[in-house]
């Protein structure tokens, strides 16, 4: 079976994450790099998005379409990245996801 695993990042992580010192950072980087590392067998494709303000939002009303800079709505928590993965079924995804060091939410999909 194929999910996607999208990492939410908070705003309380966000902060956290830029108090940290640079050797800091570079620890939790290097802890994200091994989940990567240990999941490479089930990982099909992962990336990281670019900042929620600079996404373009299309909307889809009334017969027309809408674009606007910036994210569809003021969220307090952001989808930063995402990881497709091939497992046998839910329960091994969710084992990769609770084994994810970064953002505090992993939200599973499965992909049809």
């Amino acid at each position: 079976m194929k999910y996607v695993l999208m990492f939410v990042e908070t705003e309380q992580f966000a902060r956290d994450l830029e108090a940290m010192s640079e050797s800091e950072r570079q620890a939790a980087f290097e802890q994200v790099g091994r989940w990567f590392a240990e999941n490479a067998a089930h990982i099909v494709h992962h990336a990281r998005l670019e900042p929620a303000e600079t996404a373009t939002t299309v909307r889809l009303e009334g017969g027309g379409a809408l674009v606007t800079d910036g994210p569809f709505v003021e969220g307090k928590e952001v989808v930063s990245g995402y990881a497709e993965i091939e497992v046998d079924d839910l329960d091994q995804a969710i084992a990769i996801a609770r084994a994810w060091p970064a953002c505090p939410i992993v939200e599973i999909r499965p992909i049809t």
